[in-house]
């Protein structure tokens, strides 16, 4: 299992219920990586989403509080092992897309993280687990610096060590 994000430098994701950065090249980087394999997310992710639609031609899996919910082409389940369960019904990889507290719930179960780590430190009122000061996570990759729209990042791959 992998998690996937963008990151600033001291590792915040999102603010105000948006992401902090819109770079073309991430959005590239993100669909090529989740297609065709299994993302899980939470509701308010899902919602963030144009008209709160499924991404195409992945299984979309959300957990939520709500056990009303349901969403066209969304398998909505209440519970971390209930995620596990229905993703393990399906091949591909399975990806760890947000927001916050599922990255957190999932962390753990994850072996890789791919992080579009972002030269800048927007506000920031959700934060990923800075891997850097982890004695659990290395990094395995990392990619040139490149620049979109005055914004410096890189890809690194991190794995997890134990």
């Amino acid at each position: 299992m992998k998690a996937i994000l963008c990151a600033s430098e001291n590792w915040g994701i999102g603010n105000g219920g948006g992401l902090l950065f819109h770079i073309r090249a991430d959005m590239r980087f993100f669909r090529a990586q989740t297609e065709g394999g299994i993302v899980i997310m939470g509701r308010k992710t899902l919602d963030s989403f144009p008209e709160g639609r499924p991404l195409k031609n992945r299984v979309n899996i959300v957990l939520t509080h709500d056990a009303s919910f349901a969403r066209e082409g969304v398998i909505a389940v209440s519970c971390k092992s209930g995620a596990l369960a229905e993703a393990k019904k399906h091949d591909g990889e399975v990806y760890i897309i947000g927001g916050g507290e599922i990255y957190s719930l999932f962390l753990e179960d994850c072996d890789r993280c791919l992080v579009t780590k972002v030269e800048a430190r927007p506000e920031a009122d959700v934060f990923f687990p800075n891997l850097d000061e982890s004695p659990n996570w290395r990094i395995a990759e990392e990619s040139e610096l490149f620049e979109e729209d005055g914004l410096k990042f890189r890809f690194v791959t991190y794995e997890r060590t134990r």
